[in-house]
């Protein structure tokens, strides 16, 4: 087998030689923006699709517009040819939050959320049995298997939780984080200043989605905000952003702006050039 000085040799090869280089390494960085449309109306959503389904990986779709146009306006993003993560964040009975993840799964979303705690408190029972229960429909339906990710992000809004301390857990971030890499899940949704530590507790295969960074500035080297290539070279394998795209007098531009600053993230990025042009399997 090769050693990776060997692979860094051959990726620059294929760069200089090969005339597809470039669309594949575009293709990896377009994987990992994904557009909220959180505050956009059901026609405007649909024109955004319709400009940038081929130049970002997914649309994020939460309640307001979930409600608004029901399983008919994830459908009509499907037929575009677009992928859809559906944040509706579910939190019920186990019972119930696994029957909302088969009806999501039966819409085709690439992702889809649930809050690490049920309606009677945390429960790794109730992430473990949806996974289980979902990998079950997709095997005999014949669907695909979307990635399943506990929500991080409320964990800091949360007064009480019935999840028992991890001995060495810095804080409830990265112990959601741990009890959904038990449960099997595929990943968590979390803010960009927990990814080093949450990559740290579950590995390299583990998904990382994080919303929350901003726009790189032109010139600007004092900022604390983290911005999309801080966010990727951190671990994150996802970033989303919404009204920079869309009340952009250009969306395709800014979109080509963020997905330069994620191959900034790449490039500075400790991972392997391997593991850092293919994305993660979903």
């Amino acid at each position: 087998m090769a050693s990776w000085p060997g692979l860094l040799a051959i990726e620059d090869s294929m760069t200089q030689y090969w005339p597809f280089s470039g669309l594949v390494r575009q293709n990896t960085l377009r994987e990992r923006l994904i557009v909220s449309m959180d505050l956009r109306d059901r026609a405007d959503a649909l024109k955004l699709v319709d400009r940038l389904a081929r130049v970002v990986g997914m649309f994020k779709v939460g309640r307001a517009l979930f409600i608004g146009g029901g399983p008919d306006f994830i459908r009509e993003i499907r037929r575009r040819g677009a992928e859809v993560f559906l944040d509706l964040k579910f939190h019920d009975s186990p019972q119930k939050v696994l029957r909302a993840a088969v009806e999501a799964t039966r819409l085709g979303v690439k992702m889809f959320d649930i809050h690490p705690y049920g309606s009677n408190g945390g429960s790794t029972d109730m992430m473990t049995r949806t996974r289980a229960e979902v990998a079950r429909i997709c095997r005999t339906e014949g669907l695909r298997r979307p990635s399943i990710l506990a929500v991080a992000t409320l964990a800091d809004t949360k007064s009480q939780n019935s999840f028992s301390r991890l001995p060495g857990s810095s804080d409830r971030v990265t112990e959601i984080a741990r009890f959904a890499a038990d449960a099997s899940l595929d990943g968590v949704v979390t803010w960009p200043h927990e990814v080093t530590r949450v990559r740290n507790t579950c590995g390299r295969r583990f998904i990382i989605v994080t919303s929350g960074v901003q726009l790189r500035e032109p010139g600007n080297t004092t900022s604390n905000t983290l911005t999309a290539a801080d966010a990727i070279r951190a671990g994150a394998d996802y970033v989303v952003i919404g009204s920079p795209i869309w009340r952009a007098a250009e969306p395709l531009h800014a979109v080509r702006e963020i997905t330069d600053d994620i191959e900034r993230g790449l490039r500075n990025s400790p991972r392997r050039t391997f593991e850092i042009l293919n994305p993660r399997p979903v």
